[in-house]
């Protein structure tokens, strides 16, 4: 399972060159900030050692916040097709299940076989879903303009 990209989204970023904070996302004139568009945009070159934290928010309606902070900078191996997942925890909580509150009530209905919803919820999501899973071999990342093509037809 995994997001789509299908919601609007947005970073949160200091851009180097004016210090100031800057969103790069999905523009839309109803949230009244001014966003410039990610497809173009690189967010790897607003990080450095000085400037090493965004804020990330996916799907404006379930609000699904992240902190972003930079480690370390490596040296660009050529054979490796960037972006990479070196680590990560749980699994990724299914598309438009509710934003926080939705995902636990979701958890506690697959929990329970006798809850009057629990059948109804596992078709929803496909079949099973380990809410503790993450396999880090399992992460792919998609070309954006293919993704918001696929998402938005």
């Amino acid at each position: 399972m995994g997001w789509i990209d299908y919601h609007l989204h947005e970073f949160e970023l200091v851009n180097p060159s004016t210090g100031l904070k800057q969103n790069i996302g999905s523009p839309n004139e109803d949230f009244g900030e001014e966003v410039l568009p990610d497809g173009g945009q690189k967010i790897a070159g607003y990080f450095s050692m000085e400037n090493r934290t965004a804020d990330y928010v996916y799907d404006f309606g379930d609000n699904w916040e992240h902190k972003i902070q930079l480690e370390k900078i490596l040296p660009r191996e050529k054979e490796v097709d960037y972006p990479i997942c070196i680590k990560g925890k749980r699994a990724c909580p299914p598309e438009d299940c509710g934003g926080i509150w939705g995902y636990e009530e979701l958890l506690e209905i697959i929990r329970n076989p006798e809850h009057e919803e629990h059948e109804e919820m596992l078709e929803w999501l496909g079949g099973e879903f380990d809410p503790e899973h993450f396999d880090v071999e399992e992460v792919s990342f998609a070309d954006p303009d293919k993704r918001r093509k696929m998402a938005f037809g």
